[in-house]
């Protein structure tokens, strides 16, 4: 007992030593300062600033309404396609046939419901050779989907869903009047990962990207899009559709800093016209084009005579086109952009600089004629009509009608392709894609052709 006592003074002894060895030595008078928000003094100034920019900012930033109102109209979409692989050693130790074995390819995307009845926009691509589309709503319901119609040239594609009730959609906004620098979300399901919604701002309109013979004016922003976000919605800040999220500026797959959409406007009447006319109706001006032209606007080089009823409207060689309707052209792809979002017979009004001369001419567009031209070859090609396949004593065939040497000597231009890799060819639009297809896969290429003196020789490619 007396042991412990002991014990007990030397601590308490030790935790008294201890405590007024650290008041004397560390510790230090701590201060509190009481700090009171002074006014700011008003001056008189000369600036008179005729923009909120603060007030401005702050409204422009919150996109809460945005994605609220967006968020839900964005779906998921899969397709599922049955590929066929063949085995060319099974097929020649097993017979033909066993070397075939048919499998299931998943694809997903994005699409943006655009009406309450459950239509959807999403891109050609997401859904392409597709034998099953399966739509999963942000609620986790699944439908399925019925392909209404595609464009592949826009890479635009129109489904629909039958529900019971009414789908929430996001309304169209009018594209042109979309300006650089505005504020603009990107809806969709990157990487599978479903209602996820980035923001940026639109960097440029009317971009066309080099090596796409197809789209030519898309809106360029810098919101984050990744796979899986093609197909989905690009809202402004009042969760307004202006455009469809389509590709990406990348050299490694994922988003490095760009990404582009096709306009709502091009969107609205491509769908316009798979509804009222089951394909798209494409609008021209009957012009070609100068693609040396260097300077702003688009150069007219020649009027087409085969325009609808033999008229220009005044257009000549030589006009620069910089304005469409009031909206103004810069470059070729501002004109294509304008002309895709309108109809064969609309009128517009052009507004052209000749002569030093400004000019406002009512133009009525024309109809597009459907051309096929290989994109490797540049040949274009045409269907044989039955009195000019009698004329040649032949039952098949296409006619090259234009090629990338017209002028020089010993061209193809006027020869007519009977086979390609010993398979009989008697339609243009096929054998364009038989070719393309061929080249790009690095086959070697056999075209027995007609020539003009109506002897049959075959050419080579590898």
């Amino acid at each position: 007992m007396k042991h412990f006592f002991s014990f007990l003074g030397i601590a308490l002894l030790g935790g008294i030593l201890t405590l007024a060895g650290y008041k004397a030595f560390v510790e230090k008078e701590m201060v509190y300062q009481q700090i009171s928000e002074i006014p700011m003094v008003p001056v008189s100034s000369n600036l008179n600033p005729t923009i909120g920019f603060t007030s401005g900012i702050e409204n422009s930033t919150d996109f809460t309404v945005a994605a609220e109102n967006s968020i839900n109209a964005v779906v998921h979409v899969k397709n599922t396609a049955v590929r066929t692989q063949k085995n060319p050693w099974a097929e020649l130790f097993y017979g033909n046939g066993n070397g075939t074995r048919k499998y299931e390819q998943v694809g997903t995307g994005s699409g943006v419901i655009i009406s309450q009845d459950g239509y959807i926009v999403t891109n050609n691509h997401v859904i392409e050779g597709a034998t099953d589309i399966e739509i999963t709503l942000n609620n986790r319901r699944k439908h399925k989907a019925t392909l209404i119609g595609t464009d592949p040239s826009n890479d635009i594609a129109l489904l629909k869903i039958d529900t019971d009730v009414d789908l929430p959609y996001i309304p169209f906004a009018n594209s042109d009047a979309v300006q650089i620098g505005e504020w603009v979300l990107a809806v969709g399901n990157p990487y599978n990962l479903t209602s996820t919604v980035t923001a940026g701002i639109v960097s440029a309109k009317g971009r066309d990207l080099e090596g796409n013979r197809n789209i030519e004016s898309f809106i360029q922003t810098d919101a984050a899009v990744n796979p899986g976000n093609s197909g989905g919605a690009l809202v402004n800040t009042q969760g307004e559709l202006i455009g469809v999220n389509t590709a990406i500026s990348s050299r490694t797959g994922s988003f490095i800093g760009y990404s582009f959409a096709v306009p709502s406007n091009i969107a609205k009447k491509i769908i316009d016209d798979i509804l009222e006319f089951g394909t798209v109706q494409q609008a021209i001006l009957g012009i070609n084009v100068d693609t040396s032209f260097d300077e702003e606007g688009v150069k007219v080089s020649g009027v087409l005579e085969l325009t609808e009823r033999g008229q220009n409207f005044g257009l000549k060689k030589g006009d620069v086109i910089t304005k469409i309707d009031n909206v103004k052209i810069s470059k070729f792809s501002d004109l294509k952009g304008q002309l895709t979002a309108k109809r064969p017979g609309d009128f517009v009004d052009v507004t052209v600089k000749r002569n030093g001369e400004i000019y406002v001419k009512k133009v009525k567009l024309s109809k597009s004629v459907e051309r096929h031209i290989s994109t490797v070859f540049q040949w274009e090609l045409k269907d044989l009509t039955s009195k000019e396949k009698q004329k040649r004593g032949i039952k098949q065939g296409v006619q090259i009608i234009r090629t990338d040497k017209d002028g020089v000597e010993n061209n193809l231009k006027g020869f007519i392709i009977t086979k390609i890799n010993n398979q009989e060819v008697n339609n243009a639009k096929e054998t364009v894609r038989l070719l393309d297809n061929l080249a790009s896969n690095r086959y070697r290429i056999i075209v027995e052709m007609i020539t003009l003196n109506g002897e049959i020789e075959k050419y080579i490619y590898r």
